[in-house]
């Protein structure tokens, strides 16, 4: 009989390429990781790995190997989902990626509501960019992934996620306070000689952002690069740039900014995925719905 962690090992080593990867997200060292992976050659009695420079490479039964240890670990994922859902009380651990408008906008509100409503569950929380936490919650780093879709612009799709909106908000262009405005911005076109600020290279809004400016007919001099929703809104109200923002960043929080909506009114949609494996769990099923609660709140302005 193959050993399901050790044939867990092996998937592991399919998803992050090396085993330096694979140590590191399940906590081991390199050489145990490596250690276990013989042991399960031995109890294959095939091939596993081959050398490849400095990599290791899958060989075709190691792939097949993997492709049924992703079934094995569906199905126990889903025995999990049924044994927690027999219970009386509805406990377990959540971990859940979220992107920054979307942690500080929705967030507190729905730990509250959970620690009230729900205090046998564990929620634990990380900031991750949408695009690496839906790989992430694929590769079952994470049980729950707050992600968002700009306008033209898909969000990855795994066969292995499910997909349930939860929101959708404005983008407006922020440009500063009238007295502060000295580039004259009052339109997404009239910003073509002020200076951007914007999220890195990579990210779905910095692609939309570029595309917007080059439909109004321009290059944007993005200036200024930040991750940061909360810098570039500093960058903002001082009068040293202008943005795309949504809606959701503007959450409980005054501003002096002006906001402008560009056109055709563009709208990001901002939704959730799970594992299709665990979507039947009791505690992803009260997460999802306390944390569509809160986004129902903000989207009424309460």
């Amino acid at each position: 009989m193959l050993d399901v962690r050790r044939l867990r090992l092996l998937r592991e080593l399919k998803v992050r390429g090396t085993l330096a990867g694979v140590a590191a997200a399940l906590n081991f060292s390199p050489s145990s990781v490596s250690q276990q992976l013989a042991l399960l050659e031995k109890e294959a009695g095939v091939e596993l790995l081959r050398k490849s420079g400095r990599r290791v490479q899958l060989t075709p039964q190691a792939e097949i190997l993997v492709a049924h240890t992703a079934q094995v670990l569906d199905t126990l994922e889903r025995a999990e989902s049924e044994l927690a859902a027999s219970l009386t009380t509805v406990t377990g651990t959540v971990r859940v990626a979220v992107f920054q408008s979307a942690a500080l906008a929705l967030m507190p509100d729905t730990l509250s509501a959970m620690a009230t409503q729900f205090p046998a569950v564990r929620v634990e929380m990380i900031q991750r960019e949408p695009e690496t936490a839906l790989y992430e919650t694929w590769a079952r780093d994470f049980d729950l992934v707050v992600a968002e879709q700009y306008p033209g612009h898909a969000a990855p799709h795994h066969p292995e996620l499910d997909r349930k909106v939860l929101t959708t908000d404005l983008i407006h262009l922020a440009v500063p306070s009238p007295e502060l405005n000295r580039f004259g911005t009052n339109s997404v076109e009239s910003g073509r000689d002020a200076p951007w600020v914007m999220e890195p290279r990579g990210t779905a809004s910095r692609h939309w952002a570029e595309q917007a400016c080059r439909r109004a007919g321009f290059e944007p001099d993005v200036r200024y690069q930040t991750a940061d929703l909360q810098a570039q809104i500093r960058l903002i109200e001082s009068g040293n740039a202008i943005a795309f923002m949504p809606e959701l960043v503007w959450t409980g929080r005054p501003t002096s900014c002006q906001l402008l909506a560009p056109p055709n009114n563009p709208y990001r949609t901002i939704f959730t995925s799970v594992r299709r494996a665990s979507v039947a769990h009791p505690a992803i099923i009260v997460f999802r719905e306390v944390l569509e609660h809160a986004a129902a709140k903000v989207g009424k302005g309460v």
